[in-house]
Parts: structure tokens; C-alpha cells; sequence
């Protein structure tokens, strides 16, 4: 099969930009897929310094940094189904929306995080102050084809973070609440009022956070892991590994897939 040629095409991760593909693999290089509005909305302040990497990048994270010994055995080649999910952020010199790919532990894209729901006003305001914490964040998850699957939602707050968590149809499935302000980050899900799981940071800085279920057995673990010289440097993009160490039922699978988004979303963006 001949690879397409050179050219803009959209971008997986957000279809708002198109990437250019170099005939043989995709760059780093992003524009809007179409022009930002006259009066200007913040987009075209984003600059783009790196991809969300390719299969050999994504390998390395799983196994090296992660230290998820070998090929995971299982999954469906789903965001629901697999058992080691890859989540890069799209790293910007400016940010001023959260943008992530997700991959499973091959390097193949199963789907994308898009921040929705920006006003131009809250756009310049993330760029111009660090009042991330008083803006409510709304992000999607959705699959290889661009379907929202779960919708994320951090409410403007200067305590206590939270995230909801829904279907697409805007039906709960429950709520990520941060259970604690000092030390180690501590999270609880809870569904309905009851608590069926949470998350538990292994150190200050957050970079190995056990996932826990009702009885605080571990079940899965993310793995903050290094994004590179150049992306640590000037900007402050993070990557996760979610290993999930057993087949689960919603609500807690749920759950558990939105907590990466969630830890990154509450604890890292205000560190």
C-alpha cells in the first residue's frame, strides 16, 4: 500500500488542526485546520514544540520508564478493553487548552482528550495568569474515530478539586474528588455517594499513583513518566502510563480511565 503524499492532514488527536505528513511519518508541525476568528480567540497563540510521539517513543514510556515488563497480554483494541493505555499531552510553548493522545502499549492511537467549551476571554486569561484552578475545565475522551465516550468536568474552585465524570449523554457515572491538600494526593472515586475506589500518589511529586478499589486493593497503577529534555524545559506537557492490572465493570472502569486525566487535570496543573 503506497503512503499518502506529502501534505496537511487532519490531526488525530484534535481535529480542529491539521499535521503535516512528511511522506513517511508525521512532524511535530500543527496549524488550525481553518483560519481563527478576525477578532481572535486565543488558538492561534498555541505553539506547538513536539507530536504525542510515535511507536517506538510510546514502547519506550510503557516499558523503560513505566517498567511494565513485556507486552501486556489481552485487550480489544479499545480505550475500554486494553490493559495499558498511553496518555501524552500535546506539549505547546503557549497553552491555552489541554489537547491529549491516547495510545495503546504498541504506539496505535485509540483516541484523543479535547478541552471543550473555551470562551476567547478564558483563553487569554490562561495565558496571561495562573488562575487555572478558578476556570472550570471541561475535557472529552473519545475514541479512534473522534466519538466522545466520557465527558470530564472540573468546576471552577480554590479548594478541593473534583471532576464529574458522564456518559456522552450527559447521564452521571460518578465524581474523582481530591481527598486531601497536604502530602501525598489522595483521590476517591465515588459513585452514587459511595465510595467504590480511589487513587494514592506514592511520593510528593506524584509520579506513581497506585489505583485502588473499594477495599483499597491495588488494581491498577499510573506512571507519570519523563517527556524529554526539550518538552520539560519549556514547557509543561506530562505524560502518564495506566497499567490496569485486571479486567473491570463499570462504573469503575469508568472511572479509572478518566483518572490519569483527572490526576493531570487537579493535582499536576497546579503544581
Amino acid at each position: 500500500m503506497n503512503a499518502p503524499p506529502p501534505g496537511w492532514y487532519p490531526d488525530q488527536a484534535d481535529q480542529r488542526y491539521v499535521r503535516w505528513w512528511d511522506g513517511r511519518q508525521w512532524t511535530p508541525h500543527v496549524q488550525p485546520a481553518r483560519a481563527p476568528a478576525p477578532q481572535g480567540d486565543g488558538s492561534e497563540l498555541e505553539l506547538s514544540v513536539g507530536g504525542t510521539g510515535d511507536a517506538a517513543s510510546i514502547q519506550q514510556q510503557v516499558q523503560q520508564r513505566a517498567a511494565v515488563g513485556g507486552p501486556v497480554a489481552g485487550g480489544g483494541g479499545t480505550l475500554f478493553s486494553e490493559p495499558v493505555l498511553v496518555i501524552n499531552q500535546q506539549a505547546k510553548l503557549i497553552e491555552v487548552s489541554n489537547q491529549y493522545a491516547i495510545y495503546d502499549q504498541h504506539g496505535r492511537q485509540l483516541g484523543s482528550v479535547v478541552q471543550t467549551g473555551q470562551s476567547g476571554a478564558q483563553k487569554a486569561l490562561r495565558v496571561l495568569t495562573k488562575l487555572d484552578s478558578l476556570m472550570t475545565v471541561k475535557l472529552e475522551i473519545r475514541d479512534a474515530t473522534g466519538r466522545p465516550v466520557l465527558l470530564l468536568t472540573r468546576p471552577a474552585t480554590m479548594w478541593k478539586g473534583k471532576v464529574q465524570v458522564q456518559r456522552p449523554d450527559q447521564s452521571p457515572v460518578g465524581e474523582i474528588k481530591l481527598a486531601n491538600v497536604w502530602g501525598k494526593p489522595r483521590f476517591d472515586f465515588e459513585v452514587g455517594g459511595q465510595r467504590i475506589g480511589g487513587m494514592r500518589a506514592e511520593n510528593l511529586r506524584a509520579w506513581d499513583i497506585k489505583v485502588v478499589d473499594h477495599a483499597d486493593q491495588q488494581i491498577g497503577q499510573i506512571t507519570k513518566t519523563w517527556q524529554g529534555l526539550a518538552k520539560a524545559a519549556f514547557t509543561t506537557a506530562d505524560n502518564y502510563v495506566l497499567h490496569i492490572h485486571r479486567p473491570l465493570q463499570d462504573p469503575l472502569l469508568s472511572m479509572v480511565l478518566a483518572s490519569a486525566l483527572t490526576f493531570d487535570t487537579i493535582a499536576s496543573q497546579q503544581q
